[in-house]
């Protein structure tokens, strides 16, 4: 559209693979990293559950899509966050019904975030969720972090988004991955 702002269908969640992609290449540790693009995230989580229970990860992280509010339709109390002001942590989603991020992953995320210098926006929600859900809840518990792209009129054939928030995204991760054993010694 104009700068870094796209416009195409299905970002959501073609965004969040295009993060996790960029995020391996980016990537250099010794930990052992798997990479999970799941199905039927829209209609019960299903292919996060089985990943899940299946890998049984020590940590994980989500990348999908949020909703801003930066446009008509939506005021910035019910969704704060915003277009092209980097990738957003989501604290807690689905009023609490879906993922609330552990304190230790919330520190891991944002003490990435403020050592890379990269810039990020907090997210506690009361719509959807997200293939994190299930993943922290898997066995006994897999601490687990979102790192989402805003995305405006997700769900549409015209969704919109900053290219800057999916590069900021995968550098996010990227770092975060390599920062793991420092957060969770006993874990990563």
């Amino acid at each position: 559209l104009q700068g870094d702002i796209v416009t195409g269908k299905a970002f959501d969640n073609r965004a969040g693979l295009v993060v996790m992609i960029e995020a391996l290449k980016r990537t250099k540790t010794k930990s052992t990293i798997y990479a999970v693009a799941a199905v039927q995230e829209e209609v019960g989580l299903k292919g996060a559950k089985t990943a899940a229970f299946g890998l049984d990860p020590d940590i994980a992280i989500a990348a999908d899509v949020t909703i801003p509010g930066d446009h008509p339709g939506i005021e910035k109390k019910d969704a704060p966050i915003e277009m092209g002001k980097g990738p957003v942590l989501v604290l807690a989603d689905g009023s609490g019904r879906g993922l609330i991020a552990s304190p230790q992953v919330i520190e891991w995320l944002v003490g990435t975030a403020k050592e890379f210098e990269i810039p990020v926006q907090l997210e506690a929600s009361d719509g959807g969720t997200t293939d994190a859900t299930a993943i922290h809840l898997t066995r006994s518990g897999i601490p687990t972090g979102v790192i989402s792209v805003a995305t405006r009129y997700i769900h549409s054939p015209v969704e919109v988004l900053n290219l800057k928030d999916i590069d900021r995204a995968a550098d996010l991760m990227a770092r975060s991955l390599e920062t793991a054993s420092r957060y969770f010694r006993d874990e990563a």
